[in-house]
């Protein structure tokens, strides 16, 4: 399959502009390599002027002449832009999938005329600072070259893990693909409850946000599971152990469980 770009981006929104700014930064590809198409001159416009990739309104023309598809489409629109494309994928073509719940049966069943080739993805927004984190889960048709390739894609812009069943794809997308705005939600809490104290607000975010990159860093580069970690900050009578009781006491943990759930729930419905 002789090709123009090596990559063609359907949807040039907020993710795929990550994963693009990973491939850049890290030379996996260079930029007259990659096309994006998009139905918004807005988003058109970031890739040109931020990564000097052409773009197009066109996504035919991505499928035509790119080799690997990268549909970052809203689950939505998966139907209506596979059945546009349909005719211009072939078993050459390797799709790869950022769209949340839907699975790759479903992708596969819109491209019926082929065995195609689809890897499920689900990265988070972190990617945009080479911190993100991504489940990546092959189709029946995928060879393992093509799984490589995808996790080479997003291991660009952070971390991925094979996940080894579909079904677990949900749980991913509740636990990272949505958790970031987990931690943005808290931090926004704290910075509020630093300033309801007398902190100004630029101290405020300054100390939670420090604090947020301290304690993840260590979560990470220490080998203390969060609840031993947690253990080591709390002192008996006090301030630490004094926010935690109030936690429990208004059963923080449990929101925060259903709170994931209810992403998970959602991830299964978008699917359907």
């Amino acid at each position: 399959m002789q090709t123009q770009y090596e990559i063609g981006v359907i949807g040039a929104g907020n993710a795929a502009e990550g994963i693009v700014h990973g491939l850049l930064r890290n030379s996996v590809l260079l930029d007259d390599r990659i096309i994006a198409s998009d139905p918004h001159e807005a988003r058109r416009s970031v890739f040109e002027r931020r990564f000097q990739i052409a773009t197009t309104t066109d996504n035919r023309f991505v499928a035509q002449n790119s080799y690997i598809l990268l549909l970052a489409i809203k689950p939505q629109q998966h139907r209506d832009v596979l059945k546009e494309i349909a005719d211009c994928v072939c078993a050459d073509h390797l799709i790869v999938s950022i769209m949340a719940g839907v699975s790759t049966d479903a992708i596969e069943a819109e491209l019926a005329h082929v065995n195609a080739r689809v890897v499920r993805v689900m990265p988070n927004l972190p990617m945009h600072v080479g911190a993100g984190m991504a489940g990546v889960f092959p189709g029946r048709h995928t060879r393992e070259a093509d799984l490589l390739r995808a996790q080479r894609i997003f291991e660009a812009a952070g971390k991925s893990i094979h996940v080894e069943s579909e079904e677990l794809m949900d749980a991913v997308t509740a636990v990272s693909g949505s958790g970031p705005a987990y931690y943005y939600l808290f931090t926004e809490a704290i910075i509020a409850a630093g300033q309801r104290a007398g902190l100004s607000p630029a101290h405020a975010a300054l100390l939670a946000k420090q604090s947020c990159l301290g304690a993840a860093r260590m979560m990470l580069e220490m080998a203390d599971a969060p609840e031993t970690l947690r253990e080591k900050v709390t002192s008996r009578g006090g301030t630490t152990a004094a926010a935690l009781q109030s936690m429990q006491d208004n059963q923080v943990f449990e929101h925060v469980v259903q709170a994931v759930l209810a992403a998970f729930e959602r991830s299964r419905e978008l699917g359907q």
